[in-house]
């Protein structure tokens, strides 16, 4: 069945939206106009303008928009928000997060196309990360950043490193990227008194350090990680409640990718 088809079927009540970046905006907007709800991929869009002309649609038909941000679900990543708003590492201070691998797949070749994907790993897993310590922080309130692609010669980046400040002080470092020789997926929180280390990131455990010792606990994401997220959007249609991820809060992401984008120097001429 194709997307006119779809979208005229009065059978179809939701449309997931996992195309590459650059047909986000008409996609989702076009389900929203007929009344579908709809479960947008991540990144939100392109840029920040998309992104927003897009929520607005939501807004303005007061149809359902989720964005597949699942790591939000993560029980682990609950589970250190908990923590961290009970004072168990004093004041919060630091966030660092990083993922780092080789270049991806040739199954997920378009990617590297910045006409489809907009960018490198900034887009595709960078937003993953920014996206959970907006879960964790609330709004950004100032970010920049560096992009660069020494080692493939891409149209996009293939590496980018990430700053972010957050209320009350909170400052965030993420890097990822494409051209590393040693993979690593690690998120740590720094306090005034312990810290709070989820690594792997994707992984079950949690590491508690503070003026009381070292505690560890094993908190496993659901087998499919996508589960959680398809439950609970499929659990805001039926029930009218609100998406775990909801796109003013899934926006915010959008506009950090878009300070670091006009921040960084122009990358270097894709090799021939």
């Amino acid at each position: 069945m194709g997307e006119e088809a779809a979208l005229a079927d009065p059978e179809v009540r939701a449309v997931y939206v996992a195309s590459p970046v650059s047909r986000h905006q008409e996609q989702a907007i076009q389900g929203l106009r007929t009344g579908r709800a709809v479960l947008l991929e991540k990144p939100v869009a392109m840029n920040y303008g998309e992104a927003v002309s897009i929520t607005e649609a939501a807004e303005q038909t007061g149809t359902l928009l989720g964005i597949a941000y699942f790591r939000r679900l993560f029980p682990k990543l609950i589970r250190a928000k908990e923590l961290l708003a009970a004072g168990a590492i004093g004041t919060p201070v630091l966030a660092e997060a990083c993922f780092h691998g080789w270049l991806e797949s040739e199954e997920r070749a378009w990617l590297r196309d910045p006409a489809l994907a907009g960018g490198g790993p900034l887009y595709d897993t960078a937003s993953h990360r920014i996206d959970a310590l907006n879960f964790i922080f609330g709004a950004p309130q100032w970010a920049t950043g560096l992009r660069t692609n020494p080692v493939h010669g891409l149209g996009v980046d293939e590496a980018s490193s990430i700053s972010i400040l957050y209320g009350g002080g909170v400052q965030a470092q993420i890097d990822v990227r494409w051209n590393s020789g040693v993979r690593r997926d690690e998120l740590r929180f720094t306090g005034t008194k312990g810290e709070i280390v989820l690594n792997d990131f994707n992984g079950p455990m949690l590491r508690l350090t503070n003026e009381q010792g070292t505690q560890e606990e094993s908190l496993p994401s659901h087998p499919n990680v996508h589960y959680p997220l398809i439950e609970n959007f499929v659990a805001a249609v039926l029930d009218g409640r609100a998406p775990v991820a909801t796109p003013r809060d899934a926006i915010q992401t959008d506009w950090v990718t878009e300070q670091v984008m006009q921040a960084s120097p122009a990358l270097a001429e894709p090799q021939q």
